[in-house]
């Protein structure tokens, strides 16, 4: 239970404090500015990787604990579990953003500017590049030493900074789920349903690919693997 625990808080903090951050850049007359909202992304990933990495691994994302254990880095009879917290967590925190902010209509709901092939592709290739960076710096399922979270955060941040003005970079199943079904805009969910998990599964076998003997279904042998403790 308490890695669910985790696993649900962390992701409530990733959609409260990253959609929020767009909702209140709307409501605000745009202070917070793309750069920002790719910033809080980034950041609040990195946050919670340092908070929960050492009890759930701190996945917030229902396709990287489908890759997780595609990779078999982690049990397929705790995927359901880790996924229904993440949504939990998800839609609880675009609920709160209802109650802050009643008026604003899409709660930071993942959209794309473009055609839905587009974002669709680059959401696919997004994913996959963030899933194949936590698969190297990870061991088994959780996350490894103190440059984790400054890697995935770092890699989400500069995603979300060149490509969310086209399809949103939204990487993540349950990042996009909440706002999308608390504020009624399902007309591109989709997208951002089935490309962050094809993405993250697509990562898999170029990391079987480029892995050190061991890596996958046991622990990791990457260079992060020099650290003495998991975080």
């Amino acid at each position: 239970m308490n890695k669910l625990l985790s696993e649900l808080l962390g992701t409530f903090t990733l959609v409260f404090a990253g959609t929020g951050a767009i909702v209140i850049n709307e409501v605000s007359g745009g202070v917070i500015g793309h750069a920002g909202i790719a910033l809080t992304f980034g950041l609040v990933v990195m946050a919670m990787i340092y908070t929960f990495g050492d009890v759930s691994g701190a996945h917030l994302n229902p396709a990287v604990t489908l890759a997780f254990a595609a990779a078999k880095r982690f049990a397929w009879k705790d995927v359901p579990g880790f996924i229904g917290a993440q949504i939990g967590g998800a839609c609880l925190a675009s609920v709160v953003l209802r109650l802050l902010f009643p008026t604003n209509a899409k709660l930071g709901a993942t959209l794309p500017a473009g055609g839905a092939m587009q974002s669709f592709v680059l959401e696919v290739i997004l994913t996959a590049i963030l899933m194949l960076t936590i698969l190297r710096v990870s061991s088994g399922a959780k996350e490894k030493g103190i440059t984790a979270g400054i890697a995935v955060g770092g890699v989400i941040a500069m995603e979300a900074m060149f490509a969310g003005p086209i399809c949103g970079a939204s990487m993540n199943p349950a990042r996009s789920l909440a706002p999308a079904l608390i504020s009624g805009h399902l007309e591109h969910l989709w997208i951002y349903l089935a490309a962050p998990t094809l993405g993250a599964l697509l990562a898999v076998p170029v990391c079987f690919g480029v892995r050190d003997p061991g890596c996958c279904g046991g622990q990791c042998g990457s260079a992060a693997d020099s650290n003495s403790q998991s975080s």
